[in-house]
């Protein structure tokens, strides 16, 4: 069997191969609430053979929604259509985990393919966004925020624990804390976004305080027998990457002996000046430094859709899950293919049994 395909165990949670599908915004929500979009996409993505299905980026607050049409979970009737989505990918074969969060300074956005820059200020569909520091991201996201109070970044903390009691109760598995991408648990930790001077700012040890106590008060109420990981940009390409990645590592370390179990290693995305050196698994080698140093199972997207490159970085011992996103939306039977590619046994079994019992029985002979 391919490194690809074996079984990955961590806590009480066995995946049924290194195959995971990350968070990716669908923008289709409102007040957000799931919908039968949500459904069948989600649906289709756990039939399709990955071990790991992960809800996207859905919100702790109505203020850390990236677009008005993102997902939430700060309410009751939110929790219950997601209890539905969990359901789906568990009816696949899949884990059901999903991904909560705030988008801090780049939260009221139109969406993608509506411009994807801030709601102007005056339009009824946009807020405020929140931040560490009051400084605008830039690029088409030129909205200055609102630096957070003490005891706003109180609330939100709270709010993230509220929404992992409400992710538990709606079935998840798989609890991922998004703290990437330029959004509020990033904008905490990078230079570039906080400029505070309390406990909050300051040194790398500043910089990571709300990550650490968010972390805490989350893992104090998400079961210790199921997974707890974070998405987390360890570098920004911004010319001070070693010491970037240098701080990182070492709140990783913290993370790990705080309870953290995995983490989705990713890019900081703080700065629209960042020089990002895309390329087929770019970020692998560093990945594999997080893993090494920081003795912690690490996944990883950005580039990871070719099957023998999937195999060879969890066979290099460079990632522990691969995290496959387009790919799948055109093609959510990827792993089957990529069972196919790397001329596995019996590759339609990869698929549910009645998929698989059809695509076998009926199979051409050679």
């Amino acid at each position: 069997m391919s490194a690809l395909f074996s079984r990955f165990k961590l806590k009480d949670i066995t995946l049924r191969n290194r195959i995971a599908v990350p968070p990716m915004c669908q923008y289709s929500a409102e007040n957000g609430l799931t919908n039968a979009w949500h459904q069948a996409h989600y649906a289709s993505l756990a039939r399709g053979g990955a071990g790991l299905v992960i809800v996207e980026a859905t919100a702790v607050a109505p203020e850390g929604r990236i677009t008005p049409a993102c997902l939430g979970l700060w309410n009751e009737a939110q929790a219950e259509g997601l209890a539905r989505i969990a359901a789906a990918i568990k009816a696949g074969g899949a884990v059901p985990g999903i991904q909560i969060g705030h988008a801090g300074r780049k939260a009221g956005a139109n969406r993608p393919w509506e411009g994807d820059d801030h709601i102007p200020e005056g339009d009824p569909r946009g807020w405020t966004p929140l931040a560490p520091s009051a400084i605008a991201f830039g690029a088409n996201l030129s909205r200055v925020p609102q630096a957070m109070s003490r005891e706003e970044i109180a609330r939100v903390r709270g709010d993230f624990v509220a929404a992992a009691n409400r992710a538990r109760e709606a079935g998840f598995e798989w609890l991922e804390l998004h703290f990437a991408h330029g959004y509020l648990g990033q904008s905490f930790f990078s230079v570039h976004s906080n400029q505070r001077t309390d406990d909050y700012g300051g040194d790398a040890a500043g910089r990571g305080r709300f990550l650490r106590e968010t972390l805490a008060a989350v893992r104090e109420v998400w079961p210790e027998r199921l997974p707890l990981t974070a998405r987390f940009g360890v570098i920004e390409f911004d010319g001070r990457d070693e010491e970037t990645l240098a701080e990182s590592i070492e709140l990783v370390r913290d993370w790990r002996r705080g309870g953290l179990d995995l983490l989705s290693v990713s890019v900081g995305f703080s700065t629209p000046t960042a020089q990002i050196p895309w390329g087929p698994a770019f970020l692998a080698p560093i990945a594999k430094r997080v893993r090494r140093e920081a003795e912690l199972p690490v996944a990883s997207a950005w580039g990871i859709d070719a099957p023998a490159t999937c195999n060879r970085v969890i066979e290099q011992q460079q990632m522990d899950l691969v995290m496959v996103g387009r790919a799948h939306l055109a093609n959510p039977h990827w792993p089957y293919q990529a069972a196919l590619a790397l001329s596995e046994d019996k590759a339609s079994w990869v698929l549910p049994a009645p998929y698989a019992h059809w695509l076998e029985k009926y199979r051409p002979s050679a």
